[in-house]
């Protein structure tokens, strides 16, 4: 598939999860639903707006993402305990999202995880500094066996991040983590050399957690992030 045709799929998605998106708001809106309230099955929306059930699942995610929905297993999905006027504001400002950018991606994830390395640092359980080990390795194997690594490289990162014991900025990487794999294998940003250079990076921003050393992690993660970033504005 070219690049023209793939931005064309990307774009029609985004434009159909857009379009889902304001028919849920409608109905809200028409059925006069309150917090609490439920909202008909996947199935039945998906009938009602004539697209797939999956197309549905996904714009329910994204709202529950938002905390506007809030979905319970085995009873279906509820209006969040949010008032009208602020639901329908909020969902106004999410359909005037654009997808980010590759460099405002980038600019994100550092943001993040210069966080989110101090606090490994210094919350890091013995269990936490196992997952980290053991996604570290997989890295390395992957490596220097001459494959391509860029998903042991984000599992690296988010075993960091759920280390720091903050659940939103865990979850917040996992949003963009699938954005990050897709452009990252678009521009062929960790080719070989970088790759091998990135043992060592990850060995030293690991090192430093186990020390629980948190200046020192951030350090290392900030030298980590340097060819990115210079990678990424000369994209």
């Amino acid at each position: 598939m070219n690049l023209d045709l793939l931005t064309k799929t990307e774009r029609d998605h985004q434009d159909t999860q857009k379009r889902i998106i304001s028919q849920i708001r409608d109905f809200i809106n028409l059925k006069n639903l309150e917090p609490g309230d439920k909202l008909p099955s996947e199935r039945m929306l998906s009938e009602k707006f004539e697209v797939s059930r999956s197309n549905v699942r996904e714009a329910i995610q994204r709202l529950e993402f938002y905390g506007l929905l809030k979905s319970i297993p085995q009873s279906g999905t509820f209006v969040a305990n949010i008032g009208v006027i602020a639901l329908n504001g909020m969902i106004e400002d999410i359909l005037r999202l654009d997808s980010p950018d590759f460099k405002s991606l980038v600019e994100t994830r550092i943001l993040l995880e210069l966080k989110t390395v101090r606090l490994a640092a210094l919350r890091r359980t013995e269990e936490d500094l196992n997952h980290i080990k053991q996604t570290l390795e997989a890295y390395k194997a992957k490596v220097l066996n001459g494959e391509d690594a860029v998903q042991e490289d984000l599992l690296f990162h988010l075993a960091i991040a759920k280390a720091s014991g903050n659940s939103t900025m865990n979850t917040f990487m996992l949003s963009i983590t699938p954005e990050i794999i897709t452009n990252f294998e678009k521009y062929h940003v960790c080719d070989v050399n970088l790759s091998h250079l990135g043992i060592k990076e990850h060995t030293d921003i690991y090192e430093a957690i186990k020390k629980q050393d948190p200046q020192l992690a951030k350090e290392q993660m900030k030298i980590h992030f340097k060819m990115l970033y210079q990678y990424c504005y000369n994209i």
